[in-house]
């Protein structure tokens, strides 16, 4: 059997010992001996070559092992949607009971969640890739990076996430309790917020309102908002909220709070748990600074 038959019938040159023993090498295992030139990957699974394999070439004799139906998850899948996801294991969702090895794993699931083709492999959703990859996470730290960069560039919500950790609650309890710590921290940055904004004895703050030019177009929704002068203050958590994208959005909701005379004090979360006085501070100063000149012609609008 020419070596050029075999390799129109693999796939990157994968091929399960099954197609090579019908296309008449008796022994595969045999070209795959030490010095070889063939190389076994998984069980029932050669590589023509060998040398490294690629990730492609990895992944190829993953699916092949596992069989038809399977989808890959994890910390590869992740990859596969552009995100910095850690571990090399190679993590398959499967409906049969095969086995997996090495630095491959084969989770039988029912039903197989929708996959779709990404780079040519049937790939999970970003949300299900995020959390099966952190349940096989140690670290806080990485989880949360992790579900930060998910979040950051946009290829899934907090709500995604949340929805399916709760329909696959097995090993979930990491980024449950990371989910959990991203809604308390911005809960907890408006609590300090609002204790700070009244132990300061500013004229008192409205909190979470719409604004409107006198045209009536919307300028924003500052998290307070000092309407005796038109100071607006905002609370930037730039662990989660400072994406691409989302940096796109503070420039432009900055740029129409400038254009419209509102000036704007924007405050870490950390900061204000760690320097609440110096805070404090530059929200006197801002308001003495925004008193000092005509107050914008801007109102506080009710929005169905």
């Amino acid at each position: 059997m020419r070596i050029e038959h075999l390799r129109e019938r693999s796939d990157l040159g994968v091929i399960s010992a099954g197609a090579v023993k019908s296309l008449g090498v008796s022994n595969p295992w045999r070209r795959c001996a030490a010095g070889g030139p063939w190389q076994r990957m998984y069980p029932g699974v050669v590589l023509l070559h060998n040398g490294p394999p690629t990730p492609e070439q990895h992944l190829t004799a993953a699916l092949l092992r596992a069989g038809p139906g399977a989808v890959v998850t994890g910390a590869e899948a992740c990859r596969r949607h552009g995100l910095p996801a850690r571990g090399q294991e190679i993590h398959l969702l499967v409906p049969g009971s095969v086995r997996g090895s090495g630095r491959l794993i084969l989770e039988r699931v029912c039903p197989v969640p929708p996959a779709a083709d990404v780079g040519g492999f049937p790939v999970v959703s970003c949300a299900r890739a995020v959390v099966d990859a952190c349940r096989r996470l140690r670290s806080a730290d990485e989880a949360t990076a992790l579900v930060a960069a998910a979040i950051q560039k946009g290829r899934c919500s907090p709500s995604d996430l949340a929805a399916e950790a709760r329909v696959n609650r097995y090993g979930t309890a990491l980024v449950r309790a990371v989910l959990e710590e991203l809604g308390r921290a911005e809960s907890v940055a408006e609590r300090d917020a609002r204790r700070l904004s009244r132990r300061i004895r500013l004229p008192t703050a409205h909190w979470n309102v719409t604004l409107a030019g006198a045209d009536g177009v919307i300028i924003g929704r500052p998290d307070a908002w000092y309407d005796d002068v038109g100071l607006a203050w905002e609370i930037d958590s730039r662990a989660f909220h400072y994406g691409p994208r989302d940096y796109e959005r503070t420039l432009a909701r900055n740029s129409r709070y400038a254009a419209a005379g509102i000036l704007v004090v924007q405050t870490l979360p950390t900061r204000l748990r760690d320097n609440p006085e110096a805070v404090a501070a530059e929200l006197r100063k801002a308001h003495r600074a925004a008193a000092a000149r005509p107050r914008p012609p801007v109102r506080i609008v009710e929005v169905s």
